[in-house]
């Protein structure tokens, strides 16, 4: 299935797609896609925050007219979180070795992931600190680059550990990647668009043994059952919705 233009809805609409994805993951690894001795569990993004752009909005509480018993409390200043944190919020897919250590993570890049410069800070930071602890990784993103990220999630990361050039295409802004983690961590690196098939690329256990990581097909059971009146706005031509983030 084409990869689709997840800029053209509203982040939780996203986080809900996310979670399903994540969700059909677990289930492909766990039910013969991993060895035996293997098992994939959805596990709640934790430890240091990687915020998404929440708008704190600062006001004063509006004058009611009218008398009676006020159902609101009063108070000089009133603040309210105008968005939800879904990068807080958000699910990753973690492979233990029985009920062992983590050997590998899966993770699909939010748009809270890139939403600011801490936040990304944040995402790049962890990612580099879970390769140097030798754990696998695997990061998929479906969002464009932004001026946080302008040659996408992985020139990000890798820069983390040297300065190395990195052949970023225009036409192909979006990136699955694998990694091989370690002191010297490898990367296999592929660029896509919008409109082109997830590729398949490895899934590490360890530094020599991979299986194939199931996201085009678990994309599509993901898909399948988003909601219908969201996917009619994603295929159609004039469809469109608040950018996700700028």
């Amino acid at each position: 299935m084409p990869i689709h233009d997840w800029t053209r809805l509203e982040t939780g609409d996203f986080h809900h797609f996310h979670h399903r994805w994540i969700s059909s993951i677990a289930d492909a690894l766990n039910c013969g896609g991993l060895p035996p001795e293997f098992m994939a569990l959805a596990e709640q993004v934790t430890g240091r925050p990687i915020p998404d752009v929440v708008a704190l909005q600062t006001h004063q509480p509006k004058d009611r007219s009218g008398g009676g018993v006020a159902l609101v409390p009063s108070a000089r200043l009133v603040q309210k979180f105008d968005q939800i944190d879904y990068a807080k919020r958000k699910d990753r897919v973690i492979i233990r070795h029985g009920r062992g250590r983590v050997v590998a993570i899966i993770e699909l890049v939010s748009t809270g992931n890139k939403s600011s410069r801490h936040a990304i800070r944040s995402f790049v930071e962890k990612a580099a600190d879970i390769l140097t602890q030798g754990i696998h990784l695997v990061i998929v993103d479906l969002f464009p680059p932004t001026p946080r990220d302008p040659q996408g999630i992985h020139k990000a990361i890798w820069d983390e550990f040297g300065d190395m050039p990195f052949d970023f295409l225009p036409d192909k802004p979006l990136t699955v990647a694998s990694y091989i983690g370690g002191d010297s961590p490898t990367a296999y690196v592929e660029s896509v668009g919008i409109g082109d098939l997830i590729p398949s690329i490895p899934l590490f256990l360890t530094e020599y043994d991979h299986i194939p990581c199931p996201l085009e097909a678990t994309y599509m059971q993901a898909w399948a059952v988003f909601p219908a009146m969201l996917r009619e706005l994603m295929e159609s031509p004039q469809g469109s919705a608040s950018p996700a983030f700028s």
